[in-house]
């Protein structure tokens, strides 16, 4: 197994928990979509930071002459920004630790629809997995 993708999954996985802390803190007293929009900018302007830092900012106009990719991309933006609105809005309506497992089952959705769309087995492992976080996040919920 290579380690470096596991590292980056971890971290990942880190951060994205701070999303939620750092997210519900932040919700008292504001609209959530605002507060998405903020949040969204904010990422904007640390990863073009980023990218300049790391001299990759000559890369960025490969994607606009690239049609699939760029189409794609977009969708995945506006995926991504709708998973924000909603993951924010359920943050301010309900507890992190409650959010956070269902936002998780991500994981799951995931799993089915890369079996479908891009051609992924799924092995009797990965099912298995899959059933293991939806019962987990059932179990939080109720818990």
């Amino acid at each position: 197994m290579e380690v470096s993708w596991l590292i980056f999954a971890l971290l990942s996985a880190l951060t994205a928990s701070l999303v939620a802390i750092f997210g519900k803190i932040g919700l008292q007293g504001v609209d959530s979509n605002a507060a998405t929009m903020v949040r969204a900018g904010v990422m904007f302007l640390f990863l073009f930071a980023a990218i300049a830092v790391t001299g990759k900012l000559h890369n960025v106009p490969e994607i606009f002459s690239n049609r699939k990719a760029l189409f794609y991309i977009l969708l995945s933006g506006v995926a991504g920004a709708l998973s924000w609105l909603f993951y924010f809005i359920a943050l301010k309506l309900g507890q992190a630790s409650k959010v956070a497992p269902i936002d998780r089952l991500s994981v799951v959705f995931v799993i089915i629809l890369a079996a479908l769309f891009l051609g992924e087995k799924v092995t009797l492992k990965i099912a298995l997995g899959a059933l293991l976080v939806v019962g987990g996040a059932i179990l939080i919920v109720l818990g």
